[in-house]
This record gives C-alpha cells, structure tokens and sequence, in this order.
C-alpha cells in the first residue's frame, strides 16, 4: 500500500496528527513561527484561553471578518470553527488561510444544507436573503447580504421598510431582530446547540442564589430566555457590558468561552456562566467544535501549514459580494 501523504491523510482526518516537541515551549515555538512564516492568528471569544491568550486578535464574527479583510500577513490562522476560516478565504483568497481541526464546523452552519436553502429561497422570488453570517461559504453565496448579531438589527433597519426579507439560518436571532425593528421577516428554521442548551430551571435556581447579578443574554438564546435578560447583545457587546457596568456579578448566557476575556477585563466582577441542560465539564455551555481548537493543533497547523481552507472560486465570488456588502454597510450604521 502507498503510504498516505500528509495532506492525504489532513484531508481524511481533519487536522495533523503528528507528535508535538516535548522538549519545547509550544507558545514561544507558536510565536516565533509566527514572526518567521509572516502568519497572523485570529481567534474567537470561544476558543480556549490559552490560545486566546496567543492571538494577534480576539473577537467576534463582525470583528473577524474585518480582520481577515484588512491583514497583510501571508497566512491567516483562524481557531475558531469552520466557517469562519472560509470567510477568511472568501475575503482573502491570495492569502493562505489555515485552521487547527477542519472537523471544528458548526451545528448552526450545519442546519441550513446549500441544496434544502436554495429551495426554501425559490419560494420567496421577491425577498432578498440576509443571512446571519454563522453558516456556510454555500450559504453566503446564496444570500445578499450578510449580517452578525453585531450588526443585524441596523442592517435590517437600513433596508427600506417594505423590502420583503428571508433571514436565516439562526431563527431565534431572527426573532430578536423582527420583535426588536418589526418587520416580519420568513425565518428559515436553525439553531445553535450551545445557546438552545441553556437550561431554564437552572437558571431560575442560579438567579435566587445570585439575585444582585445581572442576567446577560447573546440573541442566539431562545426566546424565553432573552425575556429574562437585562441585557441582549453580541459577544463583544456583553463583555463591554460586563466592564462598563457599575454592578459586580453577571450570569453569562452564551458560550463559556467569553469568560476568560471578561475575567481579564474585570478580575475583581463575578463573572458566572448559564448553566446548561446536560453536565459536562463546566456545567456551562461549550461548543464541542470550537474547543477542538488546542494548542498542540495549533502548533502543528501554523509548522505544517496544513489543514487549508479552499473554497471553489465560483462560490467564493458570489459570497465575498454579500459579506463585503454587510463590511460596506457596516461602516455607515
């Protein structure tokens, strides 16, 4: 049998699996390829917090984007979860654009399949698609404009009123943005495992044991839970709520991986994650993708510059037209 190339065996297993040094410091190894390759690492809040902490820019999908858009590194190593290096590329396509795990996707991405969408878009000729942008290159080529939980509730205002829209793929932030700006909006029917996982008996006992804290919710959460909250916000909004606001205890209602970064901001606050409906490692709610993201991935992916996002060119032209309408948008809201 012919031995497997690296990159064979990348593209069968998803990330490389090599041995990494025991005899060095990974994060000093990671920096210094960094300098030497001209590479750039970008990360999301919901990575882990060492890696977080080995990143050239931490933030959301909105501030992502905007990075990967404006860098002049020669590599672009995303850790975060699939979709997001495939916007890198669909922004970037001279730049090679590597992540640590390609089996790091997305049950939101996952919930709106190219072929189902395209026909669920047909039915509606005279709608335009906005598309929350956690979901697939396929997807974003599809879609007119794209939008993040940053963003969405301006874009949507911008448009005029009796523009008929689609929203997809997440229907919960789809419902924040309608009873938030009032349009009625056809929804197409996905969500994200982390934010449908808070449990609501939980949190009810979480709030009698911390009745000062304040309640802060990301628009991906259900609706139920976002009617509780003190606040409804991106990711990067509810870290500059918990640093901006007088009070000294929040409960957090997204992914667990903000925590890190708010602790950083705020050591002296108490900071208290939504606790989920299944037991898992922090009672919390994880994305299983995004902590597929290690340092050890990370260190092989920028040595052996391998797994690549590639994304077909006729996809990546239609989708970079509806990203880079939403970054134009962006600019002026």
């Amino acid at each position: 049998m012919i031995p497997l190339t690296l990159e064979q065996e990348v593209n069968q297993i998803g990330y490389v699996s090599r041995s990494v040094p025991k005899d060095k410091d990974l994060a000093e190894e990671i920096r210094r390829m960094k300098q030497e390759k001209n590479a750039v690492i970008l990360a999301h809040y919901y990575v882990d917090g060492a890696i977080q902490d080995l990143a050239d820019y931490i933030g959301d999908s909105l501030g992502l984007s905007q990075q990967a858009a404006a860098t002049d590194a020669d590599i672009i190593v995303f850790c975060g979860v699939h979709f997001m290096g495939e916007t890198a590329k669909i922004l970037s396509p001279d730049k090679k654009v590597i992540i640590p795990d390609l089996n790091a996707g997305c049950s939101l991405a996952d919930s709106a399949p190219a072929d189902k969408f395209a026909a669920f878009k047909a039915q509606y000729p005279d709608h335009i698609v906005l598309s929350y942008i956690n979901c697939s290159a396929e997807i974003k080529a599809l879609s007119d404009i794209i939008v993040t939980s940053s963003n969405a509730l301006k874009i949507v205002e911008s448009l005029p009123k009796d523009q008929k829209i689609i929203f997809a793929p997440d229907a919960n932030l789809g419902r924040f943005v309608s009873k938030k700006t009032g349009r009625d909006m056809v929804l197409w029917d996905g969500a994200c495992i982390v934010h449908i996982d808070i449990s609501q008996e939980k949190l009810n006992a979480l709030r009698v044991k911390y009745p000062n804290a304040k309640f802060i919710a990301h628009p991906e959460c259900q609706e139920h839970i976002l009617s509780q909250a003190d606040f409804v916000g991106s990711t990067t909004a509810l870290l500059k709520y918990v640093v901006d606001q007088p009070e000294m205890e929040f409960i957090v209602g997204t992914e667990a991986g903000i925590l890190h970064k708010m602790k950083q901001a705020v050591p002296h606050k108490k900071i208290i994650p939504a606790p989920a409906n299944e037991n898992n490692t922090c009672a919390c709610s994880e994305c299983p993708y995004m902590k597929m993201n290690t340092i050890e991935k990370l260190y092989n992916t920028l040595y052996y510059e391998l797994p690549e996002i590639r994304v077909p060119e006729d996809v990546r032209v239609k989708a970079y037209d509806s990203v880079m309408r939403m970054l134009e948008m962006s600019k002026n809201l």
